[in-house]
């Protein structure tokens, strides 16, 4: 018997046209499950799923799971492309300097584009990504001698 989540997961496949195989459902429950991933995380989280799968097989469902609307990627600077399931709504991405976790963020206005900028150059928006940058809660209880401490 298919759990709650492997049904939905595969209906959400289905209802946007897309083939249901094992290698789509365990990405998608791996990002799902997961928290802002890499790739490489994702694959891994695969692999203990299903067994043997290429890592070039996990990008290429990634990137018709994006195409589909079912994930979405973002690219802090200086980190690998990270997915999440979290898609269509406004929010945005808080990073840590120090340890790379990043956390979801909901944006001020309730409907996107929550940030306008001053000139369009004539396109429509729709969208704004916007990353905050910081310290996680963890990081600021670290010493750290690159660091100045506040008092």
């Amino acid at each position: 018997m298919a759990s709650p989540q492997g049904v939905a997961l595969s209906a959400a496949l289905r209802n946007l046209g897309l083939r249901v195989t094992a290698s789509r459902l365990a990405v998608l429950a791996a990002v799902a499950e997961g928290d802002h991933l890499t790739a490489d995380q994702v694959a891994s989280a695969v692999r203990g799923r299903v067994g043997t799968i290429s890592t070039q097989a996990v990008y290429d469902v990634l990137a018709a799971l994006t195409r589909a609307g079912l994930t979405r990627r973002i690219e802090p600077a200086g980190s690998p492309a990270r997915y999440e399931t979290r898609v269509g709504d406004n929010h945005h991405h808080v990073v840590c300097r120090m340890c790379g976790a990043v956390s979801d963020i909901d944006g001020v206005l309730g409907e996107p584009p929550c940030v306008l900028p001053a000139e369009s150059s004539g396109y429509v928006i729709d969208e704004a990504e916007v990353t905050f940058w910081g310290l996680c809660p963890t990081c600021q209880k670290t010493p750290n001698p690159h660091r100045e401490e506040t008092p």
